[in-house]
């Protein structure tokens, strides 16, 4: 019996060796797994019991360390914010050329629908002379500090595919979002908050779902946890009655030995997970009420972001994000869902505008001003476009567009005060330096110190990545 279990124990050991190897390890390639290993010094199974959080250097120097993702769900309009097209003013309420609509396939509206020139006025604003809608005032005034990205491209012409194709690099469920990536990569900074945070704001949420920011296949721990501006900030994160700070600490450590135990016998690193997620929600009732509690801003910064303690909005939102990523977070992402005007279009994304574009731009000058703009990504931007052709019946609408739309970034690596690509006449196709959400990806992962190409976790046999088998560094988009 002796020698038998001898033989069992031996067997565990080479399993969970083989499954760290083959599933956790080299997904990250030589760099991080030689970290890994050295922090580990190295037994297998005490490797699982590493915080799998920690902080990990990426393939080299990255220029960026955090990224502030503000998602405009829903599909800003690129003709009514940064894609000036006065011929599609000339032109109103004429039909489109019949060249231009071979092929296309649209979401809703018939191709053959009339043009609509742009709701709104532009300008050019700043020394970089970028053309800007006059509904994004505020933004206008810290353009030099961004890149406006107008040849913006997709694969997806419906909400749900689109934002999870943006989020995940494709259009099928079940693939880590790109902050679980981040955070597979590079780990966290902060001990008491989670690595990727997730706020929601608008009409609803975003028609992807909890895909937008769930780990995939990734272990669990990489997934983003979602906090709310009103109520408790996180869900059952409160003791119940009878409850306290001892008993709970008493009954974590018991559950934590149990779990420790069977993750000893069969390396499952989703008991590592477990472990991490329960030590997380006992610091975080701590830290998540202090975070929250914007009230003890100065009154100069909730006036810049136009945000309110005790308000649910898109400005505290924003405010909350800074205060993250000041406190190590690696990934904060906002959802805004508000932006399908495929009727109402003027009056509706003026609001949109009115709800958003203050908060925006506050971010942008507010991380600046704190030195923490350099090694803060901050990215702005739905899943695709709006058609040059009107829908609706009060013609005043667009429908769904994924061969053009526009996207801005700042900090972090990105050069400044630039404008990349070009569309046609009409907004429609993309005639200069096309960027594909691949694209995008690819250098957003070169900006924190990764190559795309070997950012990558075994699964069912082949090795996965965000770009997967796409993707081209934007090098017009680096400082």
């Amino acid at each position: 019996m002796t020698k038998l279990n001898e033989k069992i124990s031996l067997e565990l050991k080479h399993r969970n060796r083989r499954w760290f190897l083959g599933q956790c390890g080299v997904g990250l390639g030589s760099v991080a797994l030689s970290q890994l290993l050295g922090e580990i010094g190295l037994s297998t199974v005490d490797s699982l019991q590493v915080d799998p959080l920690s902080s990990r250097a990426p393939h080299y120097f990255p220029k960026a360390k955090k990224v502030i993702f503000l998602f405009m769900a829903g599909a800003p309009s690129h003709l009514e914010l940064f894609d000036y097209k006065p011929q599609l003013t000339k032109f109103d309420g004429t039909l489109p050329p019949a060249e231009l609509l071979k092929d296309y396939r649209a979401a809703f509206i018939n191709p053959n629908s009339t043009l609509l020139g742009p709701r709104f006025k532009f300008a050019r604003k700043g020394q970089s002379g970028a053309e800007i809608s006059e509904i994004l005032p505020h933004l206008s005034k810290v353009v030099d500090d961004i890149s406006i990205v107008k040849s913006m491209t997709t694969d997806a012409f419906n909400h749900a595919p689109g934002q999870i194709l943006m989020n995940t690099g494709s259009q099928q469920f079940g693939r880590p979002s790109l902050g679980s990536w981040l955070t597979y990569g590079l780990g966290s900074e902060s001990q008491d908050l989670p690595a990727f945070v997730v706020f929601s704001s608008g009409k609803k949420g975003p028609s992807g779902g909890n895909s937008c920011w769930g780990s995939g296949f990734l272990p669990t721990v990489h997934q983003g946890v979602v906090f709310r501006n009103s109520g408790e900030p996180v869900l059952y994160l409160s003791n119940p009655k009878g409850v306290d700070s001892n008993l709970q600490r008493d009954s974590l450590d018991t559950v934590r030995d149990l779990n420790r135990m069977r993750l000893e016998k069969i390396g499952d690193p989703e008991i590592a997970t477990r472990i991490n997620s329960f030590e997380m929600a006992f610091r975080m009732q701590t830290s998540v009420p202090e975070l929250m509690d914007i009230s003890h801003e100065p009154q100069s910064i909730l006036d810049l972001y136009g945000a309110k303690p005790g308000k649910a909005s898109f400005a505290n939102n924003c405010l909350l994000a800074r205060r993250l990523v000041e406190r190590g977070v690696r990934f904060v992402q906002l959802f805004h869902e508000s932006w399908d005007q495929h009727a109402s279009l003027t009056k509706e994304i003026a609001k949109n505008c009115k709800d958003t574009d203050q908060a925006s731009a506050a971010l942008i000058q507010d991380l600046k001003q704190r030195g923490l703009l350099d090694e803060t990504l901050v990215i702005w931007g739905g899943e695709f476009g709006r058609t040059p052709m009107v829908q609706g019946s009060d013609t005043d609408g667009r429908d769904h567009h994924p061969k053009a739309f526009s996207m801005w970034l700042a900090g972090g690596g990105i050069r400044s005060g630039y404008t990349l690509g070009e569309t046609d006449d009409l907004g429609f196709n993309i005639v200069r330096d096309k960027v594909h959400v691949h694209d995008l990806h690819a250098t957003l992962l070169h900006l924190l110190g990764f190559d795309h190409t070997k950012l990558t976790y075994r699964f069912q046999g082949r090795d996965f990545r965000l770009t997967d088998v796409h993707g081209n560094v934007v090098k017009q988009l680096l400082a």
